[in-house]
């Protein structure tokens, strides 16, 4: 049945205002070519979307060419604000940007371990303050990335063991004070969107993106979607038994896990019998500092880092034998600090346990990886809202 001649407007403003966010700014003649419409309906389609606030001319193609089709029309991007939030045990971080994804403003918010209730406040503060330095329009929409089971159904912070519980009453205070879309996700599924959308997973819809920071996890993108599980739980590689650990993990207990052979912490520990001296503490984890060390040539650098690869190719095996995915990525801060060198010992490993051929790669985002994941959540669902047709 042929749409509607309102069905076939909104359509085609709904094409127009896709392609003008992903490769914009566009003049009326790209947008003519680009969607194959008419010149005619162009022209309406850019009339009524100029009318709507959606779009706006923010220059010309050059001096030698005027009129209407030289107009270049670009996204409203100050039309409201996004922000993303990396919510880690002992601190927040916040970026505030425009819809179009350009950072407005930053902030990082260290909190203690008894801090509780005041955690959820100095947060609350945290944000508003850095959503006003980053000018007057309305947040329209927040993305939270956090450690923890995300309820696929419902969409709400589990409770976990070991995490705080200031965590779950953050995510339920900003959405029950903010006149704006809340949205929460596993911080590591946030830096698998991240890495597949402006990091070292461009161009692959299917991997698995392995967090190593002060703790360890995974993330898995199939066919283009991360995959979650049934509980939520998918890619909780902590918990995954493995050989060289002094027991076996429980349901509330990742001891024993690949948590006890690759997070932060035992691996300070491998740093020390190498000559690495590091102290876990800070945000930062202390083995993002004993890898940059090694490469640096301190202390049995290549000793350390022989075993950190053997290690870390363990639960990279474990995944490609399920998945098969094809790429893995060391991402977090001690994948980032590793970058290339230690990807590379980690896929020469992997090859000799696996008969199945895996990339490995680092990683381009580092620490930063989550937020920008929280981020482009938002922004997906602000433009998802404010960009359609008749909102």
């Amino acid at each position: 049945m042929p749409a509607s001649p309102s069905t076939a407007r909104a359509i085609n403003d709904r094409l127009a205002l896709r392609l003008l966010q992903q490769d914009g700014p566009l003049t009326a003649t790209q947008l003519k070519t680009l969607t194959g419409l008419s010149r005619p309906t162009v022209a309406d389609l850019v009339e009524r979307l100029q009318g709507a606030g959606l779009i706006h001319v923010v220059g010309e193609t050059g001096a030698d060419r005027r009129g209407p089709n030289a107009r270049l029309y670009g996204i409203v991007a100050d039309r409201a604000l996004l922000a993303g939030l990396d919510v880690r045990t002992d601190s927040v971080a916040v970026v505030i940007a425009d819809l179009l994804g350009a950072t407005l403003a930053e902030a990082t918010l260290p909190v203690g371990e008894t801090e509780g209730d005041d955690a959820v406040e100095r947060a609350v503060a945290l944000l508003a303050a850095t959503v006003r330095n980053a000018g007057s329009a309305p947040l329209h929409s927040v993305g939270i990335g956090a450690p923890g089971l995300i309820d696929p159904v419902t969409g709400e912070l589990r409770d976990s063991s070991g995490l705080p519980s200031w965590h779950r009453s953050l995510v339920r205070a900003l959405q029950e004070r903010l006149p704006a879309t809340v949205l929460v996700d596993n911080e590591t599924n946030l830096a698998a969107v991240a890495e597949h959308r402006v990091g070292a997973a461009r161009g692959h819809d299917t991997f698995v993106l392995i967090w190593l920071g002060h703790g360890v996890g995974a993330a898995v993108m199939l066919d283009g979607k991360v995959r979650r599980g049934a509980s939520g739980g998918a890619g909780e590689l902590g918990f995954l038994p493995v050989p060289g650990t002094a027991g076996t993990p429980s349901s509330v207990n990742c001891d024993g896990g690949f948590h006890s052979l690759a997070s932060s912490a035992p691996l300070c520990e491998l740093a020390a019998r190498y000559g690495i001296a590091v102290a876990d503490e800070g945000q930062e984890p202390g083995a993002a500092a004993a890898v940059r060390a090694a490469l640096a040539g301190e202390g049995d650098g290549e000793g350390f880092l022989a075993v950190l690869a053997d290690r870390i190719a363990l639960g990279a095996a474990a995944v490609a034998s399920v998945l098969d995915p094809g790429l893995v990525l060391l991402s977090g801060e001690v994948g980032h600090a590793g970058g290339d060198a230690l990807a590379a010992r980690v896929e020469e490993r992997l090859a000799a346990m696996s008969p199945l051929r895996t990339e490995v790669r680092a990683g381009l985002l580092g620490g930063t990886a989550v937020r920008r994941g929280a981020l482009l959540a938002a922004r997906d669902a602000a433009q998802e809202a404010i960009f359609a047709p008749g909102a």
